[in-house]
């Protein structure tokens, strides 16, 4: 078997990588499709997002009639994620201020996560891939009010150049190991979904 080398990399790799929450608000998310499931993992995904050390930055639409980010959710972040965007562009990146806190996080891979998944995560997935950067969408913490919306807007965003994993799979990649001393974290966690 000959080895063949390219210049891509398929890996997720931790030290290029961030993390986006989209919309996880107060009257946007009870209107969500399993909306229960979807807030469990958001919380778990950002915990282990926080023990791998990968920043997030948080999105928040029309906070002042969708209301802010949920309080269980805003309960886990640890004081360095709490910087809140608020938008009325449906894409986090036509937001000036977002846009210039992602870019200079100087990391090109982007997860992905929150409501609703046909309006602005896919929009905002579109508009990273337009700007150079990886989107990789983590689909079971992400939703819609409809489970068409979603699954069309994540077979979109896959046709575009989108990554698509979940919860698991995505920490369990940027820990890469089980001697990493975020393991123990992660793997608790992850019982957490059962």
């Amino acid at each position: 078997m000959s080895t063949m080398i390219t210049d891509r990399t398929y890996r997720i790799a931790r030290e290029n990588t961030q993390a986006m929450m989209v919309d996880v608000q107060e009257r946007l998310i009870p209107h969500i499709d399993d909306h229960d499931n979807i807030i469990k993992k958001v919380i778990i995904l950002t915990k282990g997002l926080q023990a791998l050390n990968i920043p997030i930055m948080l999105n928040e639409q029309y906070s002042h009639g969708l209301g802010s980010t949920l309080p269980e959710v805003m309960d886990v972040l640890e004081e360095k994620n709490r910087q809140r965007f608020d938008k009325t562009t449906f894409s986090a990146c036509d937001n000036n201020d977002a846009w210039h806190y992602l870019a200079q996080q100087n990391r090109s891979t982007v997860l992905v996560y929150g409501a609703e998944a046909h309006v602005c995560v896919m929009q905002t997935s579109l508009d990273l891939l337009d700007n150079g950067m990886q989107p990789v969408i983590i689909a079971d913490a992400v939703g819609s009010r409809f489970p068409y919306d979603k699954k069309q807007a994540i077979r979109r965003i896959r046709r575009a150049g989108g990554v698509i994993t979940t919860v698991e799979s995505i920490l369990f990649e940027l820990c890469r190991s089980s001697e990493d001393p975020a393991f123990k974290t992660i793997s608790g966690l992850i019982k957490e979904i059962q």
